[in-house]
């Protein structure tokens, strides 16, 4: 039998090459320009290579011990009693609703101003998501906003610490104990933060995560729901799937499930990330502060917004809000005037209710006037560990052109 090689011996792969495989097989090394900079790129480590080399020589690749020892591991990095690993944020949320009950007939409060694939996950379950508006500053849920959308057919309230910014959960929490609701905490953008203290996921009575790129801590694809409610964590996993020694079982059987593991490949790898976690944060922040070192040169930008009672914010993405003199095209024209420079930015985000799923439940442009003015003037730029100080400067250098190109001046904020 032959010996495996260790990593040490496996060929190197060039970052040309990698890039030529994502353009297609038709893309030669001299069609793909080096200077390219992504809008996200995983800090990935020898670490991570070793471990998803341990994973990929062991007897199983799926069903395996590391799925629990991943789950373990990050429901004591929250201090929550269980962690249930699934394949994305909007099956894990998707789970959570049809644990709780929530279906047809009943209606789940939620932020426009979102990561599309998971709110979807309120109409896969059959319910129908209402939408309330943001804080302008904040990008989160206002608990005043809320309560004026609560009927007798609303079943939970979804939260989501946006761009890593937490939402009030003070307000909200109090708001679903006055009405006897869930509190759903999408915390997908935003590990590592703190709220009073407390890290994001702590403030749910569920709490969602996902681990697909672009987010800090990624293994490829999966995602992570937590909670202390232990009723709920084995209605999610009944749901989830079955396990092999549970085949025979006629209670479990009677739960038909989704099939919605991960495999020990991608827990081999979240596990190793979630060990660098507190590491890949701090060279996050590294990242951000040279962005603020050069994007200050701007007319009118201000500091990074973090609300009251806000402890640490771990940003997502960097954000840069337009101001008042720049329209939804103009921000466009930035955007493609980065591409045209090799520099992948994009609309943070297109709002809910003006996509054609929410459009035909009935909403129209108008409707959150506040998260149709933030969307309209947000630009995420690249944002990872990878970038130098060089290439940070170009970005910020060549947006700054941009924007008095598109004759709106340089005034951010």
């Amino acid at each position: 039998m032959t010996e495996p090689a260790l990593i040490s011996d496996l060929p190197l792969i060039d970052a040309d090459e990698l890039r030529a495989d994502a353009l297609g097989p038709e893309a030669s090394l001299e069609e793909v320009d080096s200077s390219f900079i992504p809008l996200s790129d995983p800090d990935i480590s020898g670490v991570e290579l070793a471990a998803v080399d341990a994973a990929l020589r062991a007897p199983r690749l799926s069903g395996g011990p590391t799925v629990a020892a991943f789950e373990a591991a990050f429901a004591e990095y929250l201090g929550r009693q269980h962690a249930v690993a699934v394949p994305s944020g909007t099956l894990g949320l998707l789970l959570a609703l049809k644990a709780y009950g929530i279906g047809p007939g009943d209606e789940v409060i939620a932020s426009p101003y979102s990561f599309r694939e998971t709110a979807h996950a309120i109409s896969l379950s059959g319910a129908r998501p209402v939408f309330a508006d943001i804080d302008y500053w904040a990008g989160t849920l206002v608990p005043e906003k809320v309560e004026p959308r609560i009927t007798p057919q609303t079943k939970a309230i979804l939260a989501a610490n946006v761009n890593g910014h937490p939402a009030p959960w003070n307000g909200l929490r109090a708001l679903v104990t006055k009405h006897n609701l869930r509190l759903i905490e999408d915390s997908t953008e935003a590990i590592g933060s703190r709220y009073a203290g407390a890290l994001v996921g702590t403030f749910g009575d569920a709490s969602v995560f996902d681990f697909s790129q672009p987010f800090p801590l990624t293994c490829g694809e999966g995602a992570m729901v937590v909670t202390d409610d232990i009723d709920l964590a084995v209605a999610i996993r009944r749901h989830r799937s079955h396990r092999l020694e549970e085949r025979s079982s006629v209670v479990v059987s009677g739960t038909a499930p989704f099939q919605a593991g991960i495999s020990d490949i991608s827990a081999a790898l979240g596990l190793a990330q979630l060990k660098r976690v507190d590491e890949i944060l701090e060279r996050r922040r590294s990242t951000e502060h040279l962005y603020y070192k050069h994007v200050k040169s701007f007319e009118g930008i201000k500091d990074p917004y973090v609300g009251p009672d806000v402890t640490e914010v771990n940003w997502f993405l960097y954000l840069v809000h337009l101001g008042n003199r720049f329209s939804r095209s103009s921000r466009d024209s930035i955007v493609e005037d980065l591409k045209v420079e090799q520099v992948e930015a994009a609309a943070y985000c297109h709002p809910l209710h003006l996509q054609r799923h929410y459009f035909d439940l009935g909403y129209r442009r108008g409707d959150y006037l506040v998260t149709e003015k933030v969307s309209d003037r947000a630009v995420a730029l690249p944002f990872h560990t990878h970038l130098s100080e060089d290439q940070i400067a170009f970005i910020v250098e060549t947006m700054k052109e941009s924007s008095i190109n598109v004759g709106a001046g340089a005034a951010i904020y």
